[in-house]
């Protein structure tokens, strides 16, 4: 395909794909004459992601690079690829800020038997809303959210059965950038409208 179809297919302007292909994030077309060049399936599945890393999920061009090329030396583990294109694993060697509630975001964690790399950025946020939540005065304990963490578990397992027989890492990594994504405000707003539908359960009369 051309540059223009890529373009149409993808949702990325050409500009904005040459200038990927200058910055590396992305290759060059196949040279079919001194100014034309043909793409392929891997070039679209490729911009794709690309489209998905720095539109969806907001990160820099120099993180996109450090993903792409994470995920080329990791395509035979599915869990790797997943781990790096959601930021479950880290791509700099920059340590978590540390919060007194790690100890207790750990507790939680042992106690739901989860298998969670210790460098893992939700492993910090949540710490760090613990410990906002603690300056105001309510003050949690792992207890607290251990069903609030079950839910989130079986909310997983929903994620990544949407996921099951996806080979390609590229098109792994680009479809649970986008469900987590863009499903998270989705899941928000469930939430909220569960509350106003229990509220009124609870106190209409």
């Amino acid at each position: 395909m051309r540059i223009s179809e890529l373009s149409r297919k993808t949702g990325v302007s050409v500009p904005t794909i040459k200038f990927y292909i200058r910055e590396g994030l992305l290759p060059a077309g196949h040279l079919t004459s001194p100014t034309q060049a043909e793409y392929d399936e891997q070039h679209l599945r490729r911009l794709r992601l690309i489209r998905a890393l720095i539109g969806v999920r907001g990160l820099s061009v120099e993180a996109t690079r450090q993903v792409l090329g994470a995920l080329s030396e990791e395509q035979s583990q599915p869990h790797r690829v997943l781990g790096l294109a959601l930021g479950a694993i880290r791509i700099s060697e920059e340590p978590p800020e540390e919060f007194e509630q790690l100890a207790t975001v750990d507790a939680l964690l042992e106690e739901l038997g989860w298998q969670v790399h210790h460098d893992a950025p939700a492993r910090g946020v949540l710490a760090e809303t613990l410990a906002g939540l603690q300056q105001l005065g309510t003050a949690l304990d792992w207890h607290t959210l251990l069903p609030y963490a079950r839910l989130a578990e079986e909310t997983a397992r929903l994620d990544l059965d949407q996921l099951e027989g996806v080979a390609d890492p590229l098109e792994l990594a680009e479809r649970a950038i986008v469900l987590t994504t863009l499903l998270e405000p989705a899941l928000m707003a469930l939430r909220r409208l569960a509350q106003e539908h229990e509220s009124s359960q609870r106190h209409n009369d």
